[in-house]
């Protein structure tokens, strides 16, 4: 089991946009929507080339319990369904709709009826709705329980640890009262003994708006935490607000935990209300190489090249753009890869914040596993990985890495460990598979 308690590090919080109210961007000329855009089994397309649909119109279907249905972002004519490469380098069929510029409402849309916690998880299934704060996990199955008392803290993150993001820093400020109803709903539905609100202290006017607004709410806390990076992490957040902690292999609820993105419960409400599935996202854009930073609400499958023409292109070259901030964030191979369900951030960096200093041998100076949240030790793994000795690597519990770059933060050596045990995890589940097909 995995011991907690270590702050993490302090980051350069970099909350330029916060104070940015968002703005709406125009229905680009073309949407691309692949059809995997959570964890999990792709979507299978249901639709064909030449077909018109509408905002809203399901395009593809869920495949499996842990999938999710993709919607039409916008209104138009499918171009083309055909494979697209991912920003992970893997490929995935997508959805091409030419738009016609209306943003007409799919007639097929009602909002869902919502009694029972069967009701909300089949229609968060409905929605398309994942984790927003980027993880992208098919939101319905959290709230698939089927022994309710099991539940016992509704613990909304809102905690945006990550530089440069302020995304869900907006859906606290402009979106608080689909929060307060969203919390009336799950309260009734879930009965969690207590409902948390994890934010870290950087966020003071959010911080004071969600106080206002749950003031005098019985069982509701807003639950100021250190600014330290990943206060954001799932098992980090549960730790830091409920005092437990989830064990290896297990899942939040093993610990009487229902944690959601507080973005998430925003959208979940917004589709109770208006039965419009997720087929738009607020959006932070923001990096060294842009513009005009800003909050842009962007139709799903919008082309990041068009997302970053709207606020003002570059004022440099970009040497390097994420999807996600600059801890945990993956690198687009190009502008022409869309904005996804789970994507809360993109940004652009010139070349000055790009370039990685280069690795030298490891000092042995213990900062990394003195920092890391989940008390692993990046040297003993590395010697491990290094010797292909597998073993070794389940016993150092390689796969409790959450590649939160703390350790790699922190190296003096600038050791590229998140690399490492990324790859190390993915040969030692190969190893154990093998393993279990020889038995």
């Amino acid at each position: 089991m995995a011991l907690f308690g270590l702050p993490g590090v302090h980051v350069p919080h970099r909350k330029n946009t916060a104070d940015s109210e968002t703005v709406l961007m125009p229905p680009p000329e073309t949407v691309v929507i692949p059809v995997v855009m959570h964890i999990g089994a792709p979507a299978k397309p249901t639709v064909k080339a030449g077909e018109v649909v509408a905002v809203g119109q399901p395009i593809a279907e869920a495949d499996g319990f842990i999938s999710a249905p993709v919607h039409a972002t916008v209104s138009g004519k499918v171009q083309k369904v055909e494979d697209i490469v991912l920003s992970n380098g893997s490929s995935a069929p997508a959805v091409f709709i030419r738009s016609d510029g209306e943003m007409r409402r799919w007639e097929g849309l009602t909002p869902p009826t919502v009694e029972t916690l069967d009701d909300l998880a089949k229609a968060i299934r409905d929605s398309g709705i994942v984790g927003l704060g980027g993880a992208g996990f098919p939101t319905s199955v959290k709230f698939t329980i089927k022994d309710i008392e099991r539940a016992e803290y509704l613990l909304i993150n809102a905690a945006e640890c990550e530089p440069y993001i302020t995304s869900d820093t907006r859906t606290m400020l402009d979106d608080t009262g689909l929060l307060v109803r969203g919390i009336e709903l799950l309260k009734k539905l879930l009965l969690p003994k207590k409902v948390i609100f994890g934010i870290e202290r950087n966020k003071p006017k959010a911080i004071s708006k969600l106080k206002q607004a749950f003031a005098g709410g019985e069982g509701v806390t807003v639950k100021t935490l250190p600014s330290m990076y990943p206060q954001g992490g799932e098992k980090v957040l549960i730790y830091n607000t409920t005092g437990r902690v989830v064990p290896q292999g297990k899942l939040p609820l093993d610990v009487g935990v229902v944690i959601i993105n507080v973005t998430t419960l925003a959208a979940i409400q917004s589709y109770i209300e208006t039965g419009m599935p997720l087929v738009s996202k607020v959006v932070t854009v923001d990096g060294s190489a842009v513009a005009k930073p800003m909050n842009v609400r962007v139709p799903i499958g919008t082309p990041l090249a068009d997302v970053f023409e709207f606020c003002g292109g570059f004022k440099s070259e970009p040497f390097k753009v994420l999807y996600g901030g600059p801890m945990m964030g993956t690198t687009v191979p190009n502008l022409d890869v869309p904005i996804l369900k789970n994507t809360n951030a993109i940004l652009a960096f010139d070349v000055h914040d790009s370039i990685a200093p280069e690795e030298t041998p490891c000092l042995r100076c213990g900062s990394c596993v003195g920092r890391c949240p989940m008390r692993l030790n990046p040297p003993a793994i590395a010697k491990a990985y290094s010797q292909k000795d597998f073993d070794a690597l389940g016993k150092l519990k390689v796969d409790l890495c959450m590649e939160c770059g703390v350790c790699a933060y922190v190296c003096p050596a600038n050791q590229q460990m998140v690399q490492r045990h990324k790859l190390a995890k993915a040969e030692l589940r190969t190893y154990k598979q093998a393993k279990e097909a020889k038995n």
